[in-house]
């Protein structure tokens, strides 16, 4: 009897690296193929409770589908409209604004000059340079191509969604027959739990969108800033990124407040974003989204990074999900639990409260009896 065949350790971890190279190559240049298709499949599961709910109301299922379909492009419609007003009158200040822009950079750099002893001149060059190295970087064929893209996903996702609804009932059956009988209810447990996640994951994003919305709306309110609708959905659509959509909009919203009103303005902006991220991160985020999924925060900031990386802004909005489902995986293998476990947020009782450790680390021992 042959024995089987052992590869060296060596030998293991080089075919990891190639397969691991070779995935993440065929998502990006596969990208205008898989990105239409996973955030159809995302929003497909999202929806599919309106569409069993109209199913029991005696309508036709593909009409279930149109219509749900249909009222969803609606409301993205409304709120796209909504904002392109705002964008229109934004755009009508664009010259003032830049007008001011420049004012204000020569300030700045006046004010550098001074502090550093660097010839005004010399810093001038290299902010020439740097608009060089942007405007080049933001070519009209290259501005044109990623438009004609973004556009044909636009279009794609509706389509898609229609397809995933309506063929629901086949590519589940085509997944119980990849596996074996006695796999069927491990695979249903994991569908189940996969279906519930990315439901209450994306209904509670929804709902911190609108909660944040309305808070950015009252707070720039407040302090009398202009394109208070644009601003506000704008900055709750960015917090959607996790961890780095909040720094973003904060960023982008103080130079906003720069050249529409003054200085000031840009530290009520950062008071303001300061203490709704606050209000977010400690209230919002862990009582409305991240009790549905449980990654922990290291994972977390890492697959954002690592999908935009891949697929850019697209890839930061559908990492989360993605991963929590990849780690509903892990937990139903046995193999590859304590993948899971190490994507979860079950911290050792110890880390959770550092006085326990240190209480270990310098608790004397017992003495033993003699």
């Amino acid at each position: 009897m042959k024995e089987p065949l052992k590869i060296p350790f060596y030998a293991k971890t080089a075919l990891i690296f190639i397969s691991l190279f070779a995935f993440v190559y065929t998502l990006s240049i596969a990208q205008n193929i898989i990105v239409p298709i996973v955030y159809a499949t995302l929003l497909a599961i999202l929806v599919n409770p309106l569409v069993n709910f109209l199913c029991r109301k005696g309508i036709n299922r593909f009409v279930s589908i149109m219509l749900t379909v249909l009222m969803a492009l609606c409301l993205v419609l409304t709120l796209f409209y909504a904002v392109y007003t705002q964008a229109s009158h934004f755009s009508d200040s664009f010259s003032q604004m830049n007008e001011k822009f420049i004012e204000s950079s020569n300030e700045f750099m006046n004010w550098i000059s001074k502090k550093t002893n660097i010839h005004t001149s010399i810093l001038k060059t290299w902010v020439n340079e740097m608009q060089k190295t942007v405007l080049n970087n933001l070519a009209l064929k290259e501005n044109f191509t990623r438009f004609s893209n973004v556009m044909v996903t636009v279009f794609l996702i509706p389509v898609y969604m229609v397809m995933v609804l309506y063929y629901k009932p086949l590519l589940l059956d085509f997944i119980r027959k990849v596996f074996r009988l006695k796999d069927h209810n491990a695979v249903e447990e994991v569908l189940s739990n996969a279906k519930k996640i990315i439901q209450n994951y994306l209904v509670g994003l929804f709902i911190e969108m609108l909660i944040v919305a309305m808070l950015n709306s009252i707070g720039l309110y407040i302090i009398g800033m202009e394109y208070i609708l644009l601003l506000a959905l704008l900055g709750a659509f960015l917090n959607l990124i996790p961890y780095l959509g909040s720094i973003i909009a904060t960023a982008i919203f103080m130079l906003v407040a720069l050249l529409t009103k003054t200085p000031i303005y840009m530290l009520y902006v950062f008071i303001l974003y300061t203490v709704i991220n606050f209000i977010d991160n400690n209230f919002l985020i862990p009582k409305v989204v991240a009790a549905r999924v449980k990654i922990n925060a290291l994972f977390s900031i890492m697959v954002v990074i690592i999908g935009g990386a891949i697929w850019g802004i697209a890839g930061m909005f559908i990492a989360i999900p993605i991963t929590a489902i990849v780690k509903v995986i892990f937990d139903h293998i046995d193999s590859l639990k304590p993948f899971g476990y190490l994507l979860g947020e079950n911290v050792p009782e110890s880390q959770k409260n550092p006085l326990n450790f240190i209480k270990k680390i310098f608790k004397r021992p017992k003495p033993t009896a003699l």
